[in-house]
């Protein structure tokens, strides 16, 4: 159901280059009742999925690292990211996506995942739903070299390490990206490893 004391008035594209970014005019009701009126710019990627990857026996995750120019742009001196693998979902659901997704990234072919929970991970600029999973793998799994997708510009390094290590990697800062961090400490309170 709609909230009532929403009323979007106009929405207009500023760019639509990679994804849209738009303008968005709304009317919003405040506690006393009165009525304001607030612009905001809205950036509508679409949604995604991410996926930690994780091997009990030898106690090890799977992260990928990548750059990332808006990291490099605010302080990232390297622009490089070491992250979980994730995606955005096509025309796909959730899990579908972060089962493509893992293949494509990792090498990793996996068939069974769990779903972990949902987040807005900017709700104050992005659209985004971002879809957290787990997922086991074991040396068979591996298909391919992994590093994403040529006709993406995918240029994605696969790194294997253990679950302690790269838990530490937040207390540090060399791990500073939200997703990550969420899915590994969902896996440490929930003793996974």
């Amino acid at each position: 159901m709609k909230n009532p004391n929403i009323k979007i008035q106009n929405t207009e594209i500023l760019s639509d280059n990679w994804y849209q970014l738009n303008k968005v005019t709304f009317d919003y009701q405040k506690k006393d009742n009165s009525w304001i009126t607030q612009k905001r710019e809205v950036y509508d990627r679409g949604n995604g999925a991410a996926i930690l990857l994780y091997n009990t026996h030898f106690k090890t995750v799977v992260l990928t690292k990548q750059f990332r120019l808006p990291t490099y742009l605010n302080g990232n001196e390297s622009g490089m990211m070491i992250e979980v693998c994730a995606g955005l979902l096509d025309q796909d659901n959730p899990e579908q996506c972060i089962i493509r997704e893992t293949e494509e990234e990792t090498g990793y072919r996996i068939s069974k995942v769990k779903r972990i929970m949902e987040t807005y991970m900017s709700p104050g600029a992005v659209t985004e739903i971002l879809y957290l999973f787990t997922g086991e793998y074991d040396a068979s799994m591996k298909v391919s070299e992994g590093g994403g997708v040529e006709h993406e510009e995918e240029n994605i390094e696969v790194i294997e390490m253990p679950f302690e290590v790269a838990y530490a990697m937040i207390e540090s800062g060399e791990l500073k990206d939200a997703k990550t961090i969420m899915l590994l400490q969902y896996a440490k309170i929930n003793s996974l490893l």
